[in-house]
């Protein structure tokens, strides 16, 4: 697998485990996120979706103590150009946040299930991108803050749809939301914000979601894929469309190999080995990539 294409201008990538991919947001001092951080990102998550070597992704910072701290305030001033009439600036507006918003979305769109390993500052846009991510872990360490209030204007990346859905408190998500006050990882576990608090700082969180990465590959791919795409519909629509829609799915996905290998596997006390998501290993590198 060919690791640097997934690096740019902004992110840092490496194969940390097999089928493990480890993803990092690289812009110093801060992580701030301009247009050309956003636009990247999703190029490379969008890429990474359709690698069927890679198994699972672990989303975090290259940096020592910032995981982001949001928004670059200085390239997001610049967009309010008065230039245009109110109707134009509008529509230019729009089609502006609607981009960014599904630059965002595609890590819930991933194939591959996402890990988000947070630590130091983490605030802002930082909520929007751990929203849309799997799995939510945190050191110790971590400041969080819904702070789109502090400098004018209504979240709108995605914390606000999908924060109340994660911790099912619409009453606390307001408040955090509306305050624009820090909270520190103690409260994000408390509110089901995360999963854990694990260690403190950077090079403690990711090991703990590299180590739950490699578990989550070991499982067959088709049933990973399937597992969360089958919760993320589930949380958009009632629980008799869900099942119908499971039936259909698994109608299908029941078919694969993977499933008579893993249950064959549970009952000989072995290891089970799975092909990717695209299907048999290439010959010329069957042996590694069948253990992906």
């Amino acid at each position: 697998m060919d690791i640097q294409r997934f690096n740019g201008k902004y992110h840092r990538a490496s194969e940390v485990a097999q089928g493990v991919l480890l993803l990092e947001f690289n812009r110093p001092p801060v992580n701030a996120f301009n247009d050309d951080m956003w636009k990247e990102l999703r190029s490379i998550v969008d890429d990474i979706s359709n690698t069927p070597e890679i198994r699972v992704v672990v989303l975090s910072s290259a940096l020592d103590k910032v995981f982001t701290a949001g928004l670059d305030l200085k390239a997001q001033i610049e967009l309010n150009s008065p230039s245009l009439d109110p109707a134009r600036k509008a529509i230019q507006l729009r089609d502006h946040v609607l981009d960014f918003q599904d630059a965002i979305t595609s890590l819930e769109r991933c194939r591959q299930p996402i890990i988000c390993a947070m630590f130091g500052t983490s605030v802002g846009l930082a909520i929007d991108l751990a929203c849309a991510c799997d799995i939510r872990l945190a050191s110790r360490d971590t400041t969080f803050g819904i702070f789109e209030v502090n400098v004018g204007l209504a979240a709108d990346i995605g914390t606000l749809q999908r924060l109340p859905k994660i911790v099912g408190n619409e009453s606390k998500v307001k408040e955090l939301a509306l305050t624009g006050r820090k909270f520190g990882a103690a409260e994000a576990k408390e509110i089901g914000f995360v999963s854990e608090m694990v260690g403190n700082g950077r090079k403690d969180v990711i090991a703990a979601a590299v180590d739950m990465a490699k578990m989550i590959a070991s499982k067959s791919p088709i049933a990973v894929i399937g597992t969360k795409h089958l919760i993320n519909h589930a949380r958009d629509h009632t629980i008799e469309e869900g099942l119908r829609y499971t039936a259909i799915w698994n109608a299908s996905m029941l078919q694969s190999v993977d499933t008579t290998e893993a249950m064959t596997a549970v009952m000989s006390k072995r290891v089970p080995q799975f092909p990717s998501f695209g299907g048999p290993a290439s010959s010329s590198n069957s042996k590694s990539k069948a253990k992906l």
